[in-house]
């Protein structure tokens, strides 16, 4: 697993562990403690048993998904890497034009949260979303989950409603500003194509962090809204005048 890094250096300081400490358990001298095994394994995405046991005896069909042999080296835990300057913890801020009508704005909040060194996404959609498709609007139905990727200009997401009834693309980049953390990208959404209804829109992340007020006004606010009133910064970000390219 060790040799996947360009050196033992990097990999401790990463990992959080003394690089003597370290060097102990590559040689054999000593084993790491409960704790610090957890550590290593979430780090990896390894199950534990690659230490304990014998290697042939840990069955390959291991439930690290991105970990498979078929993909490890396109899709594995480099990827899954995302820094925390790069997409910090936390509430987020975010909208886009409506997918289903072009005179609307979709603004909503998600929760980014980090577990067992995996990046990922929590969120619910629009009740009114929801009901201008038809489609049910309870807790379970409009909940949406997925996780982060490491790109070369920035980071993705693949999301999905539970079932994986539909499923989401975002690429998102740091946007500087001296305001807060802001992400801008696009999302598309994986629908036939249709005359009436778009795939793809530019589309804004904010980090709100402990601005409990920019909390609540989205909760109340959020959903289906005119462009107008989205937050200002928000509206020249998405530049919905403009098309998309």
């Amino acid at each position: 697993m060790s040799a996947e890094y360009s050196s033992i250096a990097s990999l401790c300081r990463d990992l959080g562990i003394n690089r003597t400490q370290f060097n102990r358990y590559l040689s054999g001298e000593s084993f790491p403690r409960p704790d610090v095994l957890h550590r290593i394994c979430a780090f990896f995405g390894k199950d534990a048993r690659i230490l304990l046991e014998p290697v042939d005896s840990v069955p390959e069909g291991s439930s690290e998904l991105l970990n498979h042999p078929s993909i490890r080296d396109f899709m594995g835990r480099k990827s899954t890497q995302v820094p925390e300057d790069v997409v910090p913890s936390g509430l987020y801020r975010f909208s886009r034009r409506s997918f289903v009508d072009d005179t609307l704005a979709v603004m909503g909040m998600l929760l980014v949260f980090r577990e067992d060194g995996y990046t990922f996404l929590r969120g619910y959609e629009a009740k009114d979303a929801m009901e201008q498709q038809g489609l049910a609007t309870d807790g379970p139905t409009r909940e949406f989950r997925g996780i982060f990727l490491l790109q070369e200009e920035g980071v993705a997401n693949v999301a999905a409603r539970r079932g994986s009834i539909t499923c989401s693309y975002q690429f998102l980049s740091r946007y500087p500003s001296m305001d807060g953390h802001f992400l801008e990208g696009y999302s598309a959404r994986s629908v036939r194509e249709t005359v009436r209804s778009r795939r793809v829109e530019r589309t804004v992340y904010e980090h709100l962090g402990t601005n409990r007020a920019a909390i609540r006004w989205t909760a109340k606010e959020g959903g289906l809204i005119a462009y107008d009133q989205l937050p200002k910064f928000h509206q020249r970000l998405l530049r919905m005048d403009e098309p998309f390219r």
